[in-house]
């Protein structure tokens, strides 16, 4: 690698890997909710091991949230990600399946001193909150983290679809860029993607279980190669060589190493293999890394939480103005206090990317004057108190049409106040 490059690394898991299925069971509570009761308040957390799921946390909805509705919601979400046994056997293997696993509901109201505060339309919580934009993809989302969710929504819809029969529900990928000086990116130098499997592709050498490396080439070829080459191909400047666990082949300069089950075998995985907490991928939900985190977590939050509906406002103002062409790249902040409506701050980077006569302290009073950033003001320019909370619990939060925060409607408006 040239002296002047340097290498940036991302990573996102699967609608199946044990984080993912607890934020999804608690994203399924809280669109039930609101399909009952558009003012919920919900606070929900979920846990998930063998056979087990718990669903706890503070709610206070006029929604028929009862223990039964619950247990059936947590077995339609793992039915749905495609934990599903066809035999006793299976289900063993598997660990925790949509007929066998045990729901466990701590449900109880919130606390009546929270809504003192935000029944008069301040936030749910304290708490900073970034967005964040850049021109490197036509989502507006830096490379790495897009390539990331789109290895395993890929695997879920190959797995869906029955293209690849023994792919099974748990995985994770990771990619690492390689990027210009200037932060324009190179190539992609490296992939990662571990998947969860059945024993169809399963060989046994010394008496231990090993992953073929059919199997392998087969990911490589089937799923790690369509997906690179969909938005950049100019970027797939090699051949993509399979990197055996413990092996180091002859690669060429621009050559994608491919580590595929790098630990050898992938059998036991989901919440069988690991215990599974509501809000513990913060950063898969985000941008990978490339902009900060304010720390609070999404799943399982209503709207006026403004953990999560100031972080999607923060991506929405962030995206519109490069969109707008302002800048390059673009981080917001905000931040409030619990139970006080306005923000205390907004904060604009750009990292010297604006336009020409555009500078950061220009943005701000920009986004003073075309967004709305009380509570109350992002729930209504979003529409927030509706069910569309489940879909953005895997995949990714940002980047993905159909979420109201990914619109570049004020664009337009922002490039003319500029004046660029």
């Amino acid at each position: 690698m040239s002296a002047d490059r340097y290498l940036f690394t991302s990573e996102s898991v699967s609608m199946g890997h044990p984080d993912k299925v607890a934020d999804q069971i608690s994203d399924a509570v809280l669109d039930f909710c609101l399909s009952h009761d558009p003012k919920s308040r919900v606070a929900c957390e979920t846990l998930v091991t063998t056979d087990h799921c718990t669903v706890a946390g503070e709610i206070t909805t006029k929604a028929p949230l009862t223990r039964k509705a619950v247990d059936a919601l947590v077995r339609q979400v793992v039915t749905d990600i495609g934990y599903v046994a066809k035999d006793d056997a299976e289900r063993e293997e598997i660990g925790f399946t949509a007929d066998a696993v045990q729901v466990n509901c701590l449900i109880h109201a919130q606390s009546p001193h929270i809504s003192q505060g935000v029944d008069v339309g301040g936030a749910g919580d304290q708490g900073m909150m970034f967005g964040f934009a850049c021109d490197e993809t036509p989502t507006l989302m830096p490379l790495p983290i897009d390539l990331a969710h789109r290895l395993v929504a890929f695997h879920a819809k190959l797995r869906s679809e029955g293209k690849i029969a023994w792919l099974r529900p748990d995985a994770k990928s990771q990619v690492t860029v390689e990027y210009n000086a200037d932060g324009t990116p190179h190539r992609i130098h490296t992939v990662v993607l571990s998947t969860q499997h059945t024993r169809a592709v399963m060989t046994s050498r010394g008496g231990e279980d090993y992953f073929t490396d059919e199997a392998r080439q087969q990911i490589i070829k089937d799923l790690i190669l369509p997906v690179l080459k969909a938005d950049r191909p100019d970027l797939v400047k090699g051949e993509l060589v399979m990197v055996p666990p413990g092996g180091s082949p002859k690669m060429g300069p621009n050559d994608i190493a491919c580590h595929i089950n790098p630990t050898g075998c992938f059998l036991t995985g989901g919440p069988h293999g690991d215990c599974g907490l509501t809000g513990r991928k913060i950063i898969v939900d985000t941008y990978g890394g490339r902009g900060r985190h304010g720390g609070g977590a999404f799943s399982g939050k209503d709207p006026t939480k403004v953990d999560r509906s100031a972080a999607y406002v923060c991506r929405y103002i962030a995206k519109n103005i490069v969109a707008a062409k302002l800048a390059r790249e673009c981080e917001v902040q905000l931040s409030y206090a619990i139970g006080y409506p306005d923000p205390l701050n907004i904060w604009v980077n750009t990292n010297k990317t604006s336009a020409p006569g555009v500078t950061d302290e220009k943005l701000v009073a920009l986004i003073r004057e075309h967004f709305k950033l009380t509570p109350k003001g992002i729930i209504e320019t979003l529409d927030l108190r509706r069910p569309i909370y489940r879909p953005t619990a895997a995949h990714g939060h940002f980047g993905r049409d159909g979420f109201p925060w990914e619109k570049t409607d004020k664009a337009e408006a922002l490039r003319k106040a500029a004046g660029v």
